[in-house]
């Protein structure tokens, strides 16, 4: 596959590309990046769907699906990464919009941060492989990680109802931690006073059908099992269960 056309389902679907010069704010290795070519470093294709009939569902219940290919590559001292980001509450309640993802080829690792009123509360890595799913919960933002020398491609489902937030993560100069290819997990100096991070497993809650292995789109024809990604405050037994 040509990484910067995904075909999906008979259809070729162009990328909106996050470019090296597009994450300097958020990068480790500040002496590498001073004589860093910029390049591709990673490809998300938003908003996909198989069939019309899908297209319509989407809609109706405000969802959308989307997969990210990223690359294996190091930024200097740093395994590659997403840019980070947080999502916005939802209007009269405590909430922020959740996500899930699901890994379709390769090896994640997504490191997940809890904000309140400024501080960092919890911080939490999870490693996930191919089939696993994990759900980014209200109020956390989220980076993932391509911890190998493998492409990870992934999936996720999260409301169309809202854009994302980056400014927090590059304020701060990235998350909490950051990931080093020699294995070494650091904690970001320009944050204060944060906690120790928590490791934890994939979701894979089949509760609400993230069963490992199988692929999380078809959840669309059942889309009150994604009720949550648009009414986090009416499942606070999921939030207590996973974390």
């Amino acid at each position: 596959m040509d990484l910067k056309i995904l075909e999906f389902w008979g259809k070729s679907v162009n990328p909106d590309i996050r470019r090296l010069n597009d994450m300097k704010e958020v990068i480790f290795d500040s002496d590498w990046l001073k004589t860093a070519n910029d390049r591709d470093l990673y490809y998300m294709y938003r908003d996909l769907a198989i069939s019309n009939q899908d297209r319509s569902l989407m809609l109706e219940h405000g969802l959308r699906y989307d997969i990210t290919v990223i690359p294996p590559s190091n930024l200097g001292m740093e395994f590659v990464k997403t840019a980070g980001h947080y999502h916005p509450l939802i209007n009269g309640t405590k909430y922020t919009y959740p996500e899930i993802y699901e890994v379709l080829n390769g090896i994640a690792h997504y490191m997940l941060q809890k904000s309140e009123n400024g501080d960092i509360t919890d911080v939490v890595m999870i490693e996930a492989k191919e089939g696993d799913k994990v759900i980014v919960p209200p109020n956390y933002g989220h980076v993932t990680i391509n911890p190998s020398n493998k492409e990870l491609k992934m999936a996720n489902w999260v409301s169309r109802e809202f854009s994302s937030t980056y400014e927090p993560y590059q304020r701060c100069g990235g998350a909490a931690y950051f990931e080093l290819i020699t294995g070494e997990i650091i904690q970001n100096n320009r944050y204060q006073d944060i906690p120790e991070i928590r490791y934890l497993k994939p979701s894979n809650t089949r509760e609400i059908g993230l069963s490992k292995g199988k692929e999380m789109y078809g959840l669309i024809h059942d889309p009150e099992k994604l009720r949550y990604l648009n009414d986090p405050q009416d499942f606070d037994w999921i939030w207590n269960l996973m974390y």
